[in-house]
């Protein structure tokens, strides 16, 4: 059972009678299944995909293709940073990330804010990041962004 009193089988029984986005986006919010999760991944509605991106019970293994869903510049900027964020991810899924976010910045999308989350995360070294905020698309803010965040992850 889940802290809303729901069991596996109830959030797989939820799946089929799911009737509009708001369904799916409340069974991502409250599901710890991870397959009822991956199928939820597959509807069309980003805002469900940020549900997912912000559920603790995502695993990395969802999260990472996750990512790379596309629907629209905002959307796709702030579930990036939702990814970013989360626990799940580590090392080399982080570390996966990276040429994912440059691509964005070449594109001109401005993924400023996953970028800041990077940064902050203490898993990458600070010449994987740094780099970042010299491709086309980065800002002088973002550059700075970067630095700022690399100088106050922990030590040690």
């Amino acid at each position: 059972m889940d802290e809303h009193g729901n069991s596996e089988a109830d959030d797989v029984e939820a799946l089929r009678r799911l009737h509009d986005g708001g369904d799916y986006r409340r069974l991502a919010e409250r599901t710890a299944d991870p397959d009822v999760l991956r199928r939820l991944a597959l509807a069309d509605y980003p805002f469900v995909w940020h549900a997912i991106a912000r559920n603790a019970a995502a695993p990395a293994d969802l999260l990472v293709p996750l990512s790379a869903r596309r629907h629209s510049t905002w959307n796709d900027n702030c579930l990036l940073q939702l990814i970013v964020a989360h626990p799940a991810l580590t090392g080399a899924d982080l570390d996966g990330l990276v040429p994912l976010l440059a691509a964005r910045l070449r594109e001109g999308d401005r993924p400023y804010a996953a970028v800041l989350e990077l940064a902050r995360r203490p898993e990458l070294p600070a010449e994987r990041l740094n780099w970042l905020g010299h491709l086309p698309g980065a800002s002088t803010h973002l550059r700075r962004g970067i630095v700022r965040a690399l100088a106050a992850r922990p030590v040690g």
